[in-house]
């Protein structure tokens, strides 16, 4: 009960603090498809990837406490690694199946927490969803959980320069309708849902 207390205070004060003035102010951060956010059960929020960033603006728009998938070398470094963790961040070793990542997911969402995934697995240059993986679909079988399609825009290129002064692009975030998870672990059936995830969250990009 204390580490839950403990968590959902950093929670609050890094999201209030720290990024509710980079979303709101530096940003302009907008939110559109409150309304499809479910605010009592757990669900599995799948989203695009372009940013360093986007695990805290995503969190902070969507007043949910998300615990985000994030690359073991981020939780080496001083301070960022406390803070993430201190979030609900777990770390995940890109390029291999973590049976520990897979059983620590299961365990946040049996537990009526909501986790966040980026279908793509890393950032996109594009800002789009192009190669999406299954592990999304897998997760809201084994845990009959909701998935929730949403879509940062803007975030691959937050900032650009001319000449030398920086010029900060608005981010836009968009909720989906959320899915109901596969029928069946079958491949097909993932990779069915996944294709439905992926057009999704492309769609909200426009």
């Amino acid at each position: 009960m204390k580490n839950n207390f403990f968590q959902k205070l950093i929670y609050q004060l890094v999201s209030k603090f720290f990024v509710l003035p980079i979303y709101r102010f530096v940003f302009k951060g907008h939110l559109i498809g409150r309304e499809n956010i479910p605010q009592k059960d757990c669900f599995i929020m799948v989203s695009n990837h372009g940013s360093l960033l986007d695990p805290p603006l995503l969190g902070h728009a969507l007043g949910r406490n998300i615990s985000f998938m994030a690359k073991a070398e981020l939780f080496q470094i001083p301070f960022l690694g406390f803070v993430i963790k201190a979030c609900g961040a777990y770390p995940v070793k890109r390029g291999i199946v973590d049976k520990n990542t897979i059983k620590t997911a299961c365990n946040k969402l049996s537990n009526n927490n909501c986790i966040g995934i980026f279908i793509d697995g890393t950032r996109q240059k594009n800002g789009r969803v192009n190669k999406p993986k299954q592990g999304a679909a897998l997760l809201a079988f084994k845990n009959q959980k909701l998935l929730l399609p949403v879509a940062i825009v803007n975030s691959h290129k937050l900032i650009r320069f001319k000449f030398f002064i920086p010029f900060f692009s608005k981010i836009i975030i968009k909720v989906g309708k959320p899915i109901q998870p596969p029928q069946s672990s079958l491949k097909d059936d993932l990779n069915s849902l996944t294709k439905e995830l992926q057009e999704n969250i492309n769609n909200l990009i426009g």
